[in-house]
């Protein structure tokens, strides 16, 4: 019996991360979800097995090295090889570097970045070792590549504005992150990419404490999580020869 290919989702929250859940669930992917708190992961979860796709949740605190790795070994174990994972924590918190502490600021790194590097390390140790036959591609003819590792990056990542000194330097360091994995491990099969979501997404975080904003809605003017989740899709069945490293996404009167 073949093995489930499997997505891991790391951050599966209620916009992007639960929409790429369904992309790839309604493209035959078993789901692998995670969330700190496993109750907040039900809905999505209940959404993905009425559609008929295959989805399992796990509470996990990606800053903790060694629930990474128990999670990692448990998927991979007891589930199926993971041929894709979406690093998908957001640790956006403004404050005032006037009123910042280091403790939030530690902890919002943590959350950006250091999950990221521990949760990408993981599953990139077990990626590189499979055979180069293990995914293939559109045309059906078995390719040297061996997964995909997708970081969600932000505005911050590139940029950082007033209030947002913590949520900036764990981003710009998720993205530094990204760049060295892509270039160790695309010549390893591996394809790293980093996506930039520079605008508003519909949100209750956005409807809530931004109604203005949230108003554009209406003209395109905010990010529809499941048009971010296509993209991501995309990235994941470019062939070796044209992949994509960085890739960014906004409205169309965003300006940058």
């Amino acid at each position: 019996m073949a093995q489930p290919k499997v997505c891991l989702v790391i951050g599966a929250g209620d916009a992007t991360g639960g929409a790429v859940a369904r992309r790839f669930a309604r493209e035959g992917y078993t789901v692998c979800a995670t969330r700190r708190t496993l109750d907040k992961l039900q809905p999505l979860l209940e959404q993905i097995r009425v559609e008929g796709g295959i989805a399992h949740g796990f509470g996990s605190d990606a800053r903790k090295e060694d629930e990474v790795i128990a999670l990692v070994d448990h998927i991979e174990t007891q589930i199926g090889p993971i041929e894709v994972l979406v690093f998908n924590i957001g640790a956006n918190s403004p404050n005032s570097i006037l009123t910042e502490t280091a403790r939030r600021y530690t902890k919002m790194w943590e959350m950006a970045c250091l999950a990221g590097f521990l949760t990408g390390r993981e599953v990139a140790k077990r990626m590189v070792a499979r055979p180069d036959s293990g995914v293939e591609a559109a045309s059906g003819q078995g390719v040297a590549q061996k997964g995909s590792i997708i970081f969600t990056g932000a505005t911050a990542s590139l940029r950082g504005s007033a209030n947002f000194a913590g949520f900036s330097g764990g981003k710009m360091a998720l993205r530094a992150l990204a760049q060295s994995m892509a270039r160790e491990l695309w010549p390893l099969g591996v394809h790293v990419a980093h996506t930039i979501i520079d605008g508003a997404i519909d949100t209750e975080f956005i409807r809530t404490l931004f109604p203005d904003r949230y108003a554009l809605k209406a003209q395109d003017g905010i990010l529809n999580p499941d048009h971010i989740a296509d993209a991501y899709w995309m990235l994941h069945q470019q062939p070796r020869d044209a992949w994509t490293h960085e890739l960014d996404l906004r409205p169309y009167m965003e300006r940058f």
